[in-house]
């Protein structure tokens, strides 16, 4: 299904993911092999590459990650991912919990 991403979709997968990666106010190593690893799986060109990595230094502006651009089609993936990138380090914040389940709501209400 990745492959099916347009590089713009790519992109803004990433943004959601690092978004997410910040939830709860704190990068974690296991959060950044993820992303690192994503970045592989996605081929990301080097300076695609380097945009991600500096989210994981400050996070995407808030206006960047609205849930109502992710196509219909790409919403189970993106939430995957996300989902796969707040238990990477094997526990689940309050706050990671509470923000993905409001993106849930948020792209099941948004057809």
């Amino acid at each position: 299904m990745l492959e099916r991403l347009s590089a713009a979709e790519r992109m803004r997968l990433m943004k959601f993911v690092c978004s997410f990666a910040w939830a709860d106010l704190e990068v974690k190593p296991e959060e950044r092999r993820f992303v690192a690893e994503l970045i592989k799986r996605l081929e990301l060109s080097a300076e695609e590459s380097a945009r991600v990595r500096g989210w994981l230094v400050l996070p995407p502006s808030p206006e960047a990650v609205d849930p109502t651009a992710i196509p219909h089609q790409h919403r189970e993936l993106f939430l995957q991912e996300i989902e796969g990138v707040i238990a990477s380090d094997g526990e689940i914040a309050p706050e990671e919990q509470e923000s993905f389940d409001l993106m849930k709501a948020l792209l099941s209400e948004v057809e």
